[in-house]
C-alpha cells in the first residue's frame, strides 16, 4: 500500500495529504471531482487493479488475466481525475500498462525526474565519454535484441550476464546449462550479435563461473560450477560466481562510462545476490 507514503509527503509537502484507499470507482472521481484549490491527492496503488498490467496472480498464486472491458473501464475512470497528465515514471515508461498508455487525457508531459534520465541518456548515448561500457543482465536475449543491437554500435565493451548469458554460452561454447533459462528465439541471433561485436571491436565479457541452485528458490541447496565443468542436469545458474565478478571489475575498472540495465544474478534472493552487489561496489 501507499498509505505510508501519504504520511512522508505530508512531511515534505509541509500541507495535509489526503490519501483515498483506491484509485478508480465513483468514491475517488467524486474526491478528485472539485477539490478545493491547493489539495494534494494520493491514491493507492495501481497494481492492487490486475486492469493495470493487464494480468497477474490472484491472491491463491494463479494466473489471471484481465478481461479487455474491464482494463477499458478501468482506464475511463482513471481519465476522469484530472485535466492533465504527468509521466514522472521513467522506469515503467516502455509498458504498456493502463497508467502509461490508457489515460486519455487532452494534455500530457514528462515529470522531471523523466526529464533528468532523458538527459543522462542522451549524454551518455550521444556523446559518451571513452572506454564506454554497457552492462546487460536480465532473462531473456530476445527482449534486449534491439538494445544489443544498438549499443554495440555505441559502446566499447559490453559484459553480458545474468539469465540470458546461458543462450549465449550454450550456442557460442555449447555448454551444459542444466534447467538454466534458454531463449530459443534468441539463440537465433546471437552469432550474428557476436559477429557485429568483432566487426565493431567491441569487446564482450561472458560469465565464466556461477552459482548453482537445485530449484528456481530462495531456499534452494546452493552449488558452482564453470563454462568447462557446465550445470549438471535438473540444477540452475542463478547468479555469477568470483571468477566472474573479476572479470567485471576488470571491464569496470578500465571503463570512464557505464550504463547498466539488468542485474546478473537473481539479486532479490541473498544467496543470488552477491554477483549484482559486487558489481554495485565496483
Amino acid at each position: 500500500s501507499l498509505e505510508p507514503v501519504a504520511v512522508e509527503l505530508k512531511s515534505l509537502l509541509g500541507r495535509d495529504v489526503l490519501f483515498l484507499k483506491d484509485c478508480v470507482g465513483p468514491e475517488v472521481e467524486k474526491a478528485c471531482a472539485d477539490p478545493a484549490a491547493g489539495s494534494v491527492i494520493l491514491l493507492e496503488n495501481l497494481r492492487f487493479h490486475v486492469e493495470e498490467e493487464g494480468k497477474g496472480k490472484d491472491a491463491s498464486g494463479n494466473k489471471v488475466k484481465a478481461e479487455p472491458a474491464k482494463i477499458e473501464a478501468f482506464r475511463t475512470s482513471l481519465s476522469k481525475l484530472g485535466d492533465v497528465y504527468v509521466n514522472d515514471a521513467f522506469g515503467t515508461a516502455h509498458r504498456a500498462h493502463s497508467s502509461m498508455v490508457g489515460v486519455n487525457l487532452p494534455q500530457k508531459a514528462g515529470g522531471f525526474l523523466m526529464k533528468k534520465e532523458l538527459n543522462y541518456f542522451a549524454k551518455a548515448l550521444e556523446s559518451p565519454e571513452r572506454p564506454f561500457l554497457a552492462i546487460l543482465g536480465g532473462a531473456k536475449v530476445a527482449d534486449k535484441i534491439q538494445l544489443i543491437n544498438n549499443m554495440l554500435d555505441k559502446v566499447n565493451e559490453m559484459i553480458i550476464g545474468g539469465g540470458m548469458a546461458f543462450t549465449f554460452l550454450k550456442v557460442l561454447n555449447n555448454m551444459e546449462i542444466g534447467t538454466s533459462l534458454f531463449d530459443e528465439e534468441g539463440a537465433k541471433i546471437v552469432k550474428d550479435l557476436m559477429s557485429k561485436a568483432e566487426k565493431n571491436g567491441v569487446k564482450i565479457t561472458l560469465p565464466v563461473d556461477f552459482v548453482t541452485a537445485d530449484k528456481f528458490d530462495e531456499n534452494a541447496k546452493t552449488g558452482q560450477a564453470t563454462v568447462a565443468s557446465g550445470i549438471p542436469a535438473g540444477w540452475m545458474g542463478l547468479d555469477c560466481g568470483p571468477e566472474s565478478s573479476k572479470k567485471y571489475a576488470e571491464a569496470v575498472a578500465r571503463a570512464k562510462q557505464i550504463v547498466w540495465n539488468g542485474p546478473v544474478g537473481v539479486f532479490e534472493w541473498e544467496a543470488f545476490a552477491r554477483g549484482t552487489k559486487a558489481l554495485m561496489d565496483e
